[in-house]
């Protein structure tokens, strides 16, 4: 087996682990719902609700028990065949928002603004991009754009360490839009392949914040008109339904591109990126399972499909 395919089962292993808790609670369900039962309207209810409080969503639930209406109604059905049936419909939902992070090697450098709410694993998420866009052969900046809390340019300068990126920062309280401004003229003149810029996501005043990214986005396009070229989201699974009020509140602030959902190994709520999915079309750029250097990478729809589903 090359190193690559070793590498490749290691991190599905670890989709799959991470996962555990949200498949259980699905698993079970279904195994509980479809034991010896015929596939009539009562069921057909049932499974609908298992799936919204699985956080699948409203939209995806009412397909996957229309679906199997339509081939098994009044049959019975096995929970094997009902997990089967939905790891499908669940994959045809992600395939077509599972698309990688591609920095354009025309831009010098692809700007990527990171955007999210404290504690969401912003800074950490950057650092995780930098060390893979670095193994590719990239040149990387990072600039500490979340200004007022110390620990955060302090952990961007950690990361800027170990994964060998240039960073910008300055003093604390300093202001985000001129270090932006800043980082970006500098990126420039090394001819940078890429530049990820941190910023601050503190939503108890939601107009502070969205005054705070317009103007940085505006200062950096005194530069370019073009950037920032991607504007990534980062959430915590872990907040299940409320990712969807923050996609909402993001998306106001800013043209959201993409989407990181990080965290999935601490939840039960892995279904909600389902949700996600369906409702907003976002691409989904990379998952997290786990704190490692590692532990961030592309986002597959079959295999976390499967993986929700508890299915090999």
């Amino acid at each position: 087996m090359s190193e690559q395919t070793t590498t490749k089962t290691g991190w599905l292993n670890r989709v799959r682990q991470g996962l555990n808790r949200s498949s259980s609670r699905l698993s079970q369900g279904l195994t509980d719902l479809f034991t010896k039962r015929k596939l009539d309207d009562a069921a057909l209810e049932d499974l609908e609700e298992l799936l919204i409080t699985a956080d699948l969503g409203v939209a995806t639930a009412a397909r996957v028990a229309a679906l199997l209406a339509k081939s098994r109604f009044d049959q019975e059905v096995s929970a094997e065949e009902v997990k089967g049936a939905l790891a499908d419909e669940i994959a045809l939902v992600l395939e077509p928002v599972a698309l990688p992070l591609r920095p354009d090697p025309a831009n010098k450098p692809h700007v990527v603004l990171v955007v999210g709410v404290n504690g969401s694993g912003k800074t950490t998420t950057i650092g995780k991009l930098a060390k893979s866009f670095r193994d590719q052969g990239l040149s990387v900046t990072l600039a500490a754009g979340d200004t007022f809390r110390a620990a955060a340019v302090e952990q961007l300068k950690i990361w800027g360490e170990r994964t060998g990126c240039p960073v910008i920062a300055r003093e604390q309280g300093a202001d985000p839009a001129g270090l932006a401004f800043d980082a970006l003229k500098e990126a420039r003149a090394r001819r940078d392949d890429l530049l990820l810029i941190d910023t601050a996501g503190r939503l108890q005043n939601k107009a502070d914040l969205m005054a705070e990214l317009h103007k940085i986005i505006r200062v950096l396009k005194k530069q370019d008109p073009a950037v920032p070229h991607d504007v990534l989201l980062v959430l915590d699974a872990t907040v299940g339904q409320n990712a969807h009020s923050q996609v909402e509140i993001f998306k106001d602030i800013t043209a959201v591109t993409g989407l990181v959902v990080t965290k999935l190994d601490g939840t039960a709520r892995g279904g909600v990126l389902v949700a996600l999915a369906e409702k907003f079309k976002l691409p989904v750029h990379a998952i997290g399972v786990g704190e490692g250097i590692d532990d961030l990478r592309p986002f597959e729809a079959q295999s976390f499909a499967r993986s929700l589903l508890g299915l090999d």
